[in-house]
């Protein structure tokens, strides 16, 4: 029986319905569905995904399908604690995959990864088989930086099937993972996961911010830090719409 599905707890952060859950529900769940190699897909949500997709259509209908939307980041988590879900914690990709991966070690589901380039792969890879011995890494795809073809995407799907994999970590960055695992959607048959720069995290090539920073909820001001040029635009007009999107929720959830 499915844990969270039949008795989803969704509530609206901006436009967006994002899963009240706890770490044991997400990681029960995933498991549960790779187990039997259900077509399924989860989105980690951010603020930047919650603001992106309350001016993007498209990207809010790939959020609102998907089989679970999880709170990561501390202001979406904040907004779930707000409406009533007063011990809900981020549940953020680096961590929720690590937890998954020692759970499917000990239970025997194989993992696919996809995204990132060759050496991040090879890296990550030595990585999750030095820190889970018995976990088994059923396929990796850097694929290339362009559109593929409908045969090229094709083959992609039938390799994924074939190798078994009951759980595939996507690693393509947001809004583009989160747009592949909802375009194949029935055609891999396995847990799709985004999860973002968890790839370059467990591979050594990004440092993650100290457990303090994480706690406090400023791990986006240690990545702001690492990549200052490529994030500062995206961080300041995120956060500000944020904040303001997050305002308007609330006073008018008062005025009710």
């Amino acid at each position: 029986m499915d844990l969270l599905v039949n008795s989803r707890r969704r509530l609206p952060v901006l436009s967006t319905r994002i899963d009240a859950c706890t770490w044991n529900e997400v990681i029960a769940q995933i498991l549960t569905w790779a187990n039997r190699r259900e077509s399924r897909y989860v989105c980690i949500c951010n603020a930047h995904s919650v603001v992106t997709a309350a001016h993007d259509q498209r990207f809010h209908e790939i959020l609102d399908n998907a089989d679970f939307a999880t709170p990561d980041g501390a202001p979406v988590a904040w907004m779930l604690r707000r409406q009533g879900y007063t011990d809900q914690l981020r549940i953020n990709g680096p961590d929720l995959m690590l937890k998954v991966c020692e759970s499917a070690a000990e239970a025997g589901v194989s993992v696919f990864l996809y995204g990132a380039e060759l050496e991040t792969l090879e890296l990550l890879q030595e990585n999750l088989r030095r820190w889970y011995p018995n976990l088994s890494i059923a396929g990796a795809i850097s694929p290339p930086f362009r559109a593929l073809s409908q045969e090229e995407d094709r083959a992609i799907s039938d390799q994924i099937n074939k190798s078994g994999a009951g759980v595939v970590w996507v690693g393509l960055g947001c809004p583009k993972q989160e747009t592949w695992m909802h375009e194949h959607k029935h055609a891999v048959n396995a847990v799709m996961v985004g999860v973002g720069a968890a790839f370059d995290y467990h591979a050594g090539r990004i440092k993650r911010a100290p457990h303090w920073m994480q706690d406090a909820g400023l791990e986006w001001l240690h990545r702001l830090g690492s990549e200052p040029r490529r994030l500062w635009r995206r961080y300041l007009v995120t956060n500000t719409l944020f904040i303001c999107g997050a305002i308007r929720q609330l006073v008018r959830r008062h005025g009710q």
